[in-house]
């Protein structure tokens, strides 16, 4: 499974810390163990139906969990039947 997850904590970070909230979020997916990339508007991470979606549920509880006032957190998921594997690098191969 691919997910493409944006977290948009209200305010994203502190005085001290522009992004404080958005980086533990990222933090999260960090420790995961599952692949993937950060880029300018999100993640994307590939890994087991299952630790993805626990995955996204605690990438959205973390960044409350940092301070944040609020949070809308943007996630997009991708999955193939089973026995079908669907990967980040054969949807961007073509444009790499």
């Amino acid at each position: 499974m691919i997910l493409d997850i944006e977290v948009l904590p209200r305010p994203a970070g502190t005085p001290e810390q522009r992004y404080a909230h958005v980086e533990a979020a990222i933090a999260v997916i960090q420790r995961s163990g599952l692949a993937y990339e950060v880029h300018a508007l999100g993640t994307t991470v590939e890994g087991d139906p299952e630790l993805i979606w626990e995955l996204a549920r605690r990438v959205h509880e973390a960044t409350l969990a940092s301070g944040a006032d609020g949070v809308v957190t943007v996630a997009k998921f991708q999955q193939s039947r089973a026995g079908e594997q669907t990967t980040v690098a054969s949807l961007t191969a073509k444009f790499r």
